[in-house]
């Protein structure tokens, strides 16, 4: 009799494995297919959404039968309420950091296992320099004015000898502080007492305050975390600081910034010019529409994470968290 029982405990786990359904969120690009950490999965019950639901009841319908849901980022949020309505959910695994927008402390409360993985922050990095660098050289103006038959219509601006301001000193502003470092600029942080440390030990200068970060530099770029104290710090008066000749970059999250703050700042000419690659409301809709048709704006989709190698690895590390949970 004891030797049935174990035989039942035994197969326990390879009931539980074929019966647990995989939801893959917000899957955009229509990608997770094509990278090669979705071998990991693939023979499993999969379904993947491409599209971006926020209507929870939709949310409900699609979700209830999931064991466990792989999100990326902050496209799907789950509340609470939500989270309770799924009772089947056993696990929710980030590709990336975990979102601010699923509410970790019900997903405690209501046993649903959290896991994220990390993240180098160099495709970030990247796509902030990629921006400045196309902002002050006038790239895409002077791209589409070629196809267009024009020639050379445009001043471009340089970067050795400019001042690169730098809010928030973690893993992307450490980076991009040293690509300016790179190109002869003139690197200035701003940011906790341990962020302006760390800079200093870094051989980079910091701003002796908040005003002093806004007025003197040429190129900001911020690399805040999203958290409480940060939505909104970025304030009216803050842009009002700036040159009317500063490039304002932001590649971390658009919520840093107040509300309407920036779009009626650029109208005003402090800064002259902004890159963004975030906006509150993703994928970007009639709310950014006015920002991002002004002609001293460069905008991309959100794209500073979306990189190849990044997927690989963000993915990667979600599934097999994903296999340790069914015993894989």
């Amino acid at each position: 009799m004891l030797l049935k029982m174990n035989e039942v405990q035994n197969n326990m786990p390879n009931k539980i494995q074929s019966e647990m359904r995989i939801a893959i969120l917000d899957d955009y690009q229509a990608c997770v297919r094509t990278l090669d950490a979705y071998q990991l999965i693939q023979d499993r019950d999969v379904t993947i959404f491409h599209d971006s639901v926020r209507d929870e009841g939709l949310l409900e319908e699609r979700l209830k039968d999931f064991q466990v849901l792989v999100v990326i980022r902050e496209r799907t949020p789950l509340s609470a309420r939500l989270l309770e309505r799924l009772p089947k959910l056993r696990l929710i695994s980030a590709a990336g950091l975990f979102p601010n927008c699923i509410d970790r402390d019900a997903c405690n409360r209501l046993g649903i296992d959290t896991v994220d993985g990390g993240g180098s922050g160099a495709p970030t990095a990247e796509l902030c320099w990629a921006l400045i660098l196309a902002s002050r050289r006038n790239l895409v103006q002077e791209a589409n004015a070629l196809r267009a038959g024009l020639w050379q219509q445009s001043l471009g601006r340089g970067l050795r000898g400019q001042t690169l301001g730098i809010w928030g000193y973690g893993r992307v502003g450490r980076q991009v502080a040293r690509y300016g470092q790179a190109f002869g600029m003139d690197v200035r942080v701003w940011g906790s007492d341990r962020a302006r440390a760390q800079a200093l030990a870094d051989g980079h200068v910091p701003y002796e305050g908040r005003r002093e970060l806004f007025a003197g530099s040429d190129v900001l770029s911020l690399h805040l975390k999203l958290v409480a104290d940060t939505i909104g710090i970025v304030t009216p008066a803050d842009l009002a600081l700036m040159k009317t000749d500063a490039l304002l970059v932001n590649t971390a999250r658009a919520e840093l910034i107040a509300p309407g703050a920036l779009a009626a700042a650029l109208g005003r000419g402090r800064p002259g010019f902004a890159a963004i690659d975030v906006f509150e409301s993703e994928p970007a809709g009639t709310a950014s529409s006015a920002l991002i048709a002004l002609s001293n704006v460069l905008a991309t989709p959100h794209i500073g994470f979306v990189e190849r190698e990044n997927y690989e690895a963000y993915y990667h590390a979600a599934f097999s968290h994903v296999l340790r949970l069914m015993g894989g």
